[in-house]
């Protein structure tokens, strides 16, 4: 049984771990359901455990947390759907690989929901747009927005941390860091593809998805 907790305005960075590592230590022992949380924080950079300090562009702009998640920097902030995934792999598989791919599908599948279609690049983690509306690369490649990041930490094969979606975030803040390591491409959110899409509208793409990507 997948507890399902959604939290209303802003969770702070430091309690969401804490809540996470002991939620975590909890279905390690047994003691409680796995769970999936969903929420907004205020706006913060952290830093994953591959994040390169000149990646940080603006380090006065927000708070900067160093997280343990693995990833580079990223963005979180209001209008963005954050999804905390509390799982225990000791009965779903002991294979991070196929995890991080079954995160990966639940994504693309919530985003086709709204007739987004969102796609996985080898070399760059989290779920990419193609933005045939801008113009090509210098290369000759379609220009691709980043539209979700994916970064999981596992601790007795239980994993927290997990997803970001852009939903209708401030844009400009990303310009604070190089999120994710890559500065080829920028990052876009479903309002900024033109979709009057809210919060509750991505939590209920999420609930169906997460069923037909899991098995739950």
């Amino acid at each position: 049984m997948t507890e399902w907790i959604t939290s209303d305005g802003l969770t702070g960075y430091e309690e969401a771990v804490s809540f996470m590592e002991a939620r975590a230590g909890q279905i390690a022992r047994g003691e409680a359901d796995e769970a999936i949380w969903l929420l907004e924080h205020p706006p913060l950079y952290t830093a994953g455990t591959s994040a390169r300090r000149e990646d940080l562009r603006d380090p006065d702009r927000f708070p900067v947390f160093e997280s343990k998640r693995g990833g580079q920097y990223t963005y979180h902030g209001p209008g963005q759907r954050v999804v905390y995934v509390m799982l225990d792999l000791n009965t779903r598989g002991r294979d991070i690989r196929r995890f991080v791919q079954q995160l990966e599908a639940w994504v693309i599948a919530a985003l086709a929901e709204f007739n987004v279609t969102g796609h996985i690049r080898e070399g760059r983690v989290g779920v990419w747009v193609e933005r045939p509306d801008r113009p090509r690369l210098p290369d000759g490649r379609m220009a691709e927005d980043k539209i979700a990041a994916i970064g999981i930490r596992l601790r007795k094969w239980v994993s927290f941390h997990g997803i970001s979606i852009n939903v209708e975030p401030e844009l400009e803040h990303f310009s604070g860091i190089v999120p994710c390591g890559i500065s080829d491409y920028g990052v876009t959110s479903l309002v900024d593809l033109g979709l009057p899409v809210t919060m509750t509208d991505v939590d209920v793409a999420l609930k169906r998805g997460f069923a037909e990507t899991f098995g739950d």
